[in-house]
């Protein structure tokens, strides 16, 4: 029987596989992560998607469980800031967009809608967000949404499954080296064993397949199945097994970030329950709000600003409390592997692949891999069928996430340095470019979009398209012959949803300092 997993680097995507897996089959797998004490961890706070409650849920883990070790915080949405104009925001949600007799409520803002504010007429989120408040009451019950929270029918499906079932209305942020830490102790606990100890060497055999790993203190470890879990070093897939790595830098150029993490009095200041993403010259600024400081970072191409230029924009933009605080700058690798799966090893995390942060999508492409490998976990046959599987899959979600970034520069309407002037004629993934002029005349739908599962539903191109106003898009010609009578009271019970609940739901510091 194959059940001898070596998990070698640990970290958020290390700590995440080793747990979940323990989770999946229990005793019946045998699983060592192996890590080094001396390379620190990339994430420096992250968000997530709303699917990342499944991981936790699969864990069989609560929020009072695992949020306060993690000084974690509610996101309702991002927030992009500047990228159509100077003082100009909207929200992508977590909400799925209403339907009004077979179109989107989009579709009829476009043609009358109630203000210019297209996210504060198609949802009820963003109010909710600029009021700073929390999706739960402070007796837990969740916001009022068209959403069992507790539905038998849902427990245990995998995201691509869930899409379109549901849209829970929040996802997290936390600081990443915490939760790494915390998932150590629940994997440890239930049976992992943990080596702190360098990898000197990857031995293969005579097939070019992995036969253990060489460690400095602690000799040979074998396994069965080898998860590279190194970061960008690649050490398994991309150093022993010289797996080529296809680079998104053509289309997304962005490959440089400094990071600050900032202590703050967040009673005093309030938690904005969203990721916010601030165009700036050359990139863009990411700020979460976390219990007791701010991350945040400066995401920005090298060819267009130097490190130095791009610390001092952030410290500026951050202020005073930002004085003592040590920067941490970051080389990224933009793109993804050719193949994650190779042999008997399988890259998970920043080995594996990895875009810019503006969406959130580093979790998320962890959690998807490790879901798709526990749905393709090989036996002694090593049938490729499964590896091939595994690596469409893991490749149709980060090429699906490519084109959905590309998106946002293009489709930004700022354009008053080169960097977001040449964002305007980039190279754009193929078949985008058709799929935009599709978009000017008919709203992005379930036909329109990247066709293969990559995490985000139409409506999240729509909330693109319609907040970065670089590319002008129109209401469906149908509309002209429709009563807009239908639609007209949906914008108005969606007032007086926001209404109701902005009145009633408790802040969001205070929701967290109440469970505390």
């Amino acid at each position: 029987m194959l059940n001898r997993l070596v998990i070698v680097g640990g970290g958020t995507a290390g700590w995440m596989t080793a747990s979940y897996f323990k989770a999946a089959f229990g005793d019946r797998i045998d699983i060592t992560l192996v890590e080094s004490g001396n390379v620190g961890a990339v994430g420096v706070g992250e968000a997530t998607f709303s699917d990342i409650r499944h991981f936790f849920e699969f864990l069989g883990l609560k929020e009072k469980d695992w949020m306060p070790a993690c000084n974690a915080t509610y996101k309702l949405a991002v927030r992009f800031e500047n990228w159509r104009e100077e003082g100009h925001y909207f929200y992508h949600p977590f909400e799925q967009m209403r339907s009004v007799n077979g179109f989107p409520l989009a579709d009829w803002w476009l043609k009358a809608g109630p203000t210019d504010r297209f996210d504060k007429d198609c949802f009820v989120m963003p109010s909710v967000i600029d009021a700073g408040l929390s999706p739960r009451h402070l007796d837990g019950k969740l916001i009022d949404q068209p959403f069992d929270e507790g539905a038998d029918e849902m427990q245990g499906l995998t995201m691509s499954e869930h899409q379109g079932k549901t849209q829970f209305p929040y996802a997290y942020q936390f600081e990443a080296a915490l939760l790494a830490k915390y998932l150590t102790t629940y994997a440890v606990e239930r049976g992992v064993k943990h080596i702190t100890d360098d990898v000197k060497k990857v031995n293969l055999d005579e097939r070019g397949w992995i036969s253990g790993v060489t460690t400095a203190e602690h000799g040979d470890i074998e396994g069965d199945l080898y998860v590279d879990c190194t970061g960008f070093r690649g050490l398994l897939l991309n150093q022993a097994l010289e797996t080529p790595f296809i680079s998104f830098a053509d289309t997304l150029p962005n490959d440089s970030a400094v990071a600050l993490q900032v202590p703050m009095d967040m009673q005093a200041r309030g938690i904005l329950p969203c990721t916010t993403a601030t165009a700036q010259e050359a990139g863009w600024i990411w700020t979460i709000p976390l219990m007791g400081r701010v991350g945040t970072g400066y995401v920005y191409a090298k060819d267009y600003l130097s490190p130095e230029e791009a610390e001092r924009t952030l410290r500026e933009f951050v202020g005073p409390a930002a004085a003592d605080v040590e920067a941490n700058h970051i080389k990224m690798r933009i793109g993804r592997s050719e193949n994650s799966w190779v042999n008997n090893c399988v890259a998970i995390g920043l080995s594996s692949g990895f875009v810019e942060p503006l969406e959130s999508t580093g979790i998320f492409f962890i959690h998807h891999a490790i879901e798709q490998l526990a749905k393709h976990f090989p036996d002694e046959s090593w049938n490729p069928v499964q590896r091939r599987l595994y690596n469409d899959s893991v490749a149709h979600v980060m090429d699906g996430i490519r084109e959905f970034l590309v998106l946002h520069y293009h489709a930004a309407k700022r354009n008053d340095t080169q960097y977001w002037r040449d964002a305007k004629t980039r190279r754009m993934p193929d078949e985008l470019a058709a799929r935009i002029e599709k978009w000017k005349t008919q709203l992005p739908d379930s036909e329109t979009i990247y066709p293969y599962y990559h995490g985000l539903p139409p409506y999240s191109y729509m909330c693109v398209l319609l907040g970065m106003g670089g590319i002008e898009v129109q209401a469906s010609p149908a509309l002209a012959l429709a009563d807009p009578g239908a639609a007209e009271r949906e914008f108005a019970a969606i007032r007086d949803k926001t209404r109701r609940l902005t009145e009633a739901l408790p802040k969001a510091y205070d929701y967290f300092a109440a469970q505390a």
